[in-house]
């Protein structure tokens, strides 16, 4: 008798968690939505998908919540693991939530004996901090920065590549470089994977949908004189190359890609003016005012917006942290191992990406 592959996706109310789900379903797998007992179940509306509460901040609670599971239903064969804060009010909480949550998670599958065939960590290229942000030609270099037309920018800076020492410069990139570092001191019988995204767009995304409003308000805005080069990937190419990953291991067997890091991106190398220019043509928007301010007034902007949302008791898109990450000039990444290791191909360049995130954004009434 068939039997499908138990899954367990943690922050299954999120963003890219819920697409997690909706791929896990149509691959057929029995799915569990790992969520908070306050999560939104916005985005898991399909009659097919399980609920599983879990606190991972109490060791104790989670225990208990695991241990009644196992009696029930056995162990996950495959946990996706992309639970996790982007933003929160002090900084210690991304320790707590990112990194906290995480050990106590696999502390707690390795106590009960619930190890799964595969345990997959969403990280974040941003571990890896400024590096690399040395001019590594200087043929063009001013069209880096400058290009106004849609295709992507040549490239000057070197590719950050799994191998490269991380120098996290922010609270959330450290709190997922300490969980990547935990994960690394496990033995080899706990068998994990690490993804590591660079920007992640699409559908039901409030960040990025951002510079969507504004852009569709007339102003295009972007920081910094250095030359930036920017990578992206639409969410449904990071869900596709994870469950690949998945795929792969369900019917080869984990040793290949046992311990393995890789970045994730569309392949491409883009500038600012071009992701703002596709996104001007998707939404018909006309004399875009671009505006292009020094790093220093964005700092400003950051540290103000930060003091007033701890002021409010409430998170803000701009932060100290945010600064950091949106000052940094190389995005560049190498994902020649995903490709090899993987087999998996980006089916989804930058324009195709935009064009269906500024439709789904109208359609929901987001975007007038």
């Amino acid at each position: 008798m068939f039997e499908p592959t138990k899954i367990l996706i943690t922050g299954a109310s999120g963003f890219i968690g819920s697409f997690l789900c909706d791929e896990a379903l149509n691959s057929q797998m029995s799915v569990w939505a790992g969520v908070r007992s306050t999560s939104s179940r916005k985005w898991l509306q399909n009659e097919w998908l399980q609920f599983q509460t879990l606190d991972m901040a109490n060791r104790d609670v989670l225990h208990a919540q695991l241990a009644t599971f196992k009696e029930q239903h056995g162990k996950w064969d495959i946990i996706i693991h992309a639970a996790g804060a982007t933003k929160c009010l002090n900084p210690e909480d991304f320790d707590t939530n990112n990194y906290d949550c995480t050990v106590n998670l696999v502390e707690e599958l390795k106590e009960l004996n619930m190890i799964p065939k595969m345990f997959v960590y969403m990280s974040s290229l941003s571990v890896l901090g400024p590096i690399k942000e040395e001019k590594k030609i200087q043929a063009g270099v001013a069209n880096a920065e400058e290009d106004t037309s849609n295709v992507a920018a040549p490239t000057i800076y070197a590719p950050l590549k799994a191998t490269d020492e991380p120098q996290p410069n922010t609270a959330y990139a450290n709190s997922k470089s300490k969980s990547e570092n935990y994960l690394k001191c496990l033995g080899y019988e706990f068998p994990y994977v690490i993804f590591r995204p660079t920007g992640v767009y699409g559908p039901r995304e409030r960040d990025y949908f951002l510079q969507f409003k504004s852009i569709s308000k007339h102003v295009d805005f972007s920081v910094g004189f250095k030359p930036q080069e920017l990578t992206f990937v639409y969410v449904e190419d990071l869900v596709g190359v994870i469950f690949a990953a998945v795929k792969k291991v369900l019917e080869e067997g984990i040793s290949e890609l046992n311990h393995k890091i890789y970045h994730v991106s569309d392949g491409k190398v883009y500038s600012s003016r071009t992701f703002s220019n596709y996104i001007q043509n998707e939404l018909g928007t006309r004399h875009v005012v671009h505006l292009k301010a020094p790093l220093f007034v964005l700092k400003m902007v950051c540290s103000v917006s930060e003091w007033f949302s701890k002021m409010r008791g409430k998170v803000s898109t701009l932060n100290n942290d945010k600064y950091k990450i949106m000052s940094q000039r190389n995005w560049n990444c190498d994902i020649e191992p995903m490709l090899s290791d993987i087999g998996y191909v980006p089916k989804w360049d930058l324009e195709r990406g935009v064009k269906e995130t500024a439709a789904w954004y109208k359609a929901q009434g987001w975007l007038k």
